[in-house]
């Protein structure tokens, strides 16, 4: 049967409440463990979101979407990230005042279905404006993740500014995934993983000098 977004958001709901009571059993069973409840595998996997160890990750394009997925995370108070954000544009300055992670895209190709019909390469600009943190994203293998820059690039074409496009192809990717401590900048103490390219990053014609993994060269151009 075809389900409603209503539907959907109540079922997402009756899942967490159900895991919420399920988590409130397992921490009274810390001081008496025979009072753990009935194995459920299901409330367990959602145990890490509820406890914020792990985000609530959210596909949403529509405005509405968004939104419910906003109501729902306020609700049982969850780490949210919310993925594609199509119609961000829409809601820019509601979306800065939550303050959530916004990973944009993918934004080649057609707008194949109507939840993607305000498409657009300036939805990351128009976010960043407002004061939202963003990165861009391919949803590899919708786009193929070689064209991360270029999603980029035509990013910055359409009013992002460049640092902040670096930014959201870097670190703010980094921190929408929770790794920051590790990738997404260059600081001591984390990996030395880095491209280093001759031109701007951007452009479709640059080429890469450099590949380092972990701090060892895996690729060099040897043609310029």
């Amino acid at each position: 049967g075809i389900a409603s977004r209503m539907t959907n958001a109540a079922v997402i709901r009756a899942a967490l409440r159900k895991a919420q009571i399920y988590l409130e059993k397992v921490e009274r069973a810390q001081t008496d463990p025979a009072k753990y409840p009935a194995y459920d595998q299901k409330c367990e996997a959602l145990l890490p979101v509820l406890r914020k160890e792990i985000p609530l990750k959210a596909h949403v394009h529509q405005a509405n979407d968004i939104q419910t997925a906003l109501r729902i995370a306020k609700e049982f108070d969850l780490n949210l990230k919310l993925d594609h954000v199509t119609d961000g544009s829409l809601i820019a300055d509601e979306l800065a005042k939550e303050g959530y992670s916004l990973a944009v895209g993918p934004s080649f190709g057609y707008a194949t279905k109507y939840e993607l019909k305000n498409k657009s390469f300036s939805t990351p600009a128009d976010l960043a404006d407002a004061g939202c943190s963003v990165c861009i994203i391919t949803d590899s293998p919708v786009s193929e993740e070689q064209y991360l820059p270029l999603c980029a690039g035509k990013a910055i074409a359409s009013g992002l500014d460049e640092f902040t496009a670096l930014q959201a192809v870097t670190i703010n990717a980094a921190k929408h995934i929770e790794v920051q401590d590790r990738v997404g900048s260059i600081e001591e103490g984390k990996d030395a993983d880095f491209v280093l390219v001759k031109g701007s990053p951007f452009a479709v014609d640059t080429k890469i000098l450099y590949t380092i993994i972990d701090g060892k060269i895996v690729y060099k151009n040897n043609s310029l």
